[in-house]
């Protein structure tokens, strides 16, 4: 089965751009390779434009998340209970209501397979505006800051993301987590002016 997923992702690097915009729309709903095995060998290539990549990449995998909605809205429920109980969905749809945006933005930003929060958000019947908006935050921060970072250092790129992989997804972690406490904070603020 690697040999096959190694395949698929040197076919669909032949492709350039057209393969890692097909890769991350599909990936956000059903496909199994992150667009980053995209992504990253094609902006370690051009430097200069791994940051066109970077948005290429977050676009395209934002409006893949309204297809894992659709997927999740029209077929999730009843593919859901041919594996695991009612009582089971209530209880994550009730979770996911209430610290969605916070899951959709975690998983945007980690290697946490996306697809399975967009499929749930559309099961959950998540607002798609709440789905745009905090894909866009955490894609982009992701997608982004390996952009920068292969701009900004250019061949020194490779090992750097290689040796500090783990820092690097700990601190976009902390951040996210701080961005989503700002936001809760200002909503409640909001909620008693």
């Amino acid at each position: 089965m690697s040999d096959l997923i190694h395949h698929l992702e040197g076919w669909l690097l032949e492709y350039g751009v057209l393969g890692l915009i097909v890769v991350a729309f599909t990936e956000s709903s059903f496909f199994p390779i992150p667009p980053d095995v995209i992504l990253l060998p094609l902006a370690l290539a051009d430097p200069d434009r791994a940051i066109l990549f970077a948005l290429y990449t977050t676009v395209a995998s934002v409006l893949g998340a309204l297809l894992g909605w659709l997927i999740g809205r029209k077929l999730g429920r009843p593919i859901l209970l041919k594996f695991v109980s009612e009582e089971l969905i209530l209880r994550v749809e009730h979770l996911f209501k209430k610290y969605g945006p916070l899951a959709i933005l975690i998983a945007g930003f980690t290697p946490i397979p996306y697809k399975v929060f967009t499929i749930f958000a559309g099961v959950a019947k998540i607002r798609i505006r709440v789905l745009l908006i905090w894909s866009l935050i955490g894609r982009g921060l992701r997608f982004f800051l390996e952009g920068i970072i292969i701009f900004w250092l250019g061949d020194q790129a490779k090992p750097f993301i290689e040796e500090n992989f783990t820092l690097l997804t700990i601190a976009g972690g902390l951040l996210i987590i701080v961005i989503y406490v700002v936001y809760r904070l200002l909503q409640k603020r909001k909620q008693t002016v």
